[in-house]
């Protein structure tokens, strides 16, 4: 039987990261989840703080305040805070792309380096984020999204080499689509002049969230990497988050390129 956890999972108010909290505490273990307005949680069995990933001074005192609570000791650490900005990259704002990198990966930074000295100093621990199909097969019109999540797959492979001598763990997971709120994204003022791409792109990205499976397929995941002594590294959950890495491996590159356009509509006329 697995021993009880302090765990903190960040992002924790709703979707994904709601239901990765509801996940370990019916494991047994003890669970802290963060938000920025922590009272919107539903579940109230999940104690929750308060958490503005985007600012060093709430990170600090986030993960002080959880270590106080736990007698000076963190388990797991699970970054999920995170959203989408989606539009195309003529249309997204420099101002929103550095609020998207200011959340998805400084957050997640923040969060890392505040607990990267207790574990190193216990020796033990566990580092997971949820990253996303995105991560690893760039979507059109998600383009700041797609590129925090690449740099949070390259801040987490980098950061998996130097904490194997300390004995702290660090792993993703690699949702496909989900039904979830994060669809409801922030978008950009729009251009006419992506208007017919722009569209059937997100009609298709909504009939694959009309399909897909609730958040609980991630917290599954999640609750088996909690549990695994030697977790992979990448762990990706959804046929197409399986599918599509594969395919991207498996495809000359012009071949996989004209999938992805096909499977978007990119290259067809009219409406």
């Amino acid at each position: 039987m697995t021993m009880p956890k302090a765990i903190l999972v960040t992002g924790a108010s709703s979707g994904i990261g709601a239901a990765i909290a509801r996940r370990l505490m019916k494991d047994g273990h003890r669970v802290t989840g963060t938000g920025r307005q922590p009272g919107a949680n539903s579940s109230a069995e999940i104690k929750m703080l308060s958490l503005d990933v985007t600012s060093d001074g709430s990170a600090q005192s986030c993960v002080a305040e959880f270590l106080a609570d736990n007698a000076g000791k963190i388990d797991a650490l699970i970054n999920n805070a995170g959203y989408l900005q989606s539009g195309a990259i003529e249309e997204v704002t420099v101002e929103q792309a550095r609020a998207q990198f200011e959340t998805n990966y400084f957050g997640l930074l923040r969060m890392v380096r505040a607990v990267l000295p207790v574990m190193r100093a216990q020796k033990s621990g566990l580092i997971a984020a949820t990253s996303s199909l995105a991560g690893l097969v760039p979507l059109p019109f998600w383009g700041q999204y797609n590129a925090s999540k690449f740099a949070v797959e390259g801040l987490m492979e980098t950061l998996r080499h130097e904490m194997k001598p300390f004995g702290v763990n660090v792993a993703m997971v690699e949702p496909g689509a989900v039904q979830t709120h994060f669809y409801s994204a922030p978008e950009a003022v729009a251009m006419k002049e992506y208007s017919p791409w722009r569209e059937r792109f997100f009609k298709t990205m909504k009939n694959f969230e009309q399909k897909a499976p609730g958040p609980e397929v991630v917290a599954e995941v999640f609750s088996q990497i909690v549990r695994s002594e030697r977790p992979a590294l990448r762990n990706q959950v959804t046929t197409e988050a399986t599918l599509l890495p594969f395919l991207r491996w498996l495809l000359p590159s012009g071949a996989f390129e004209s999938a992805v356009r096909f499977g978007f509509g990119l290259d067809r006329t009219g409406a």
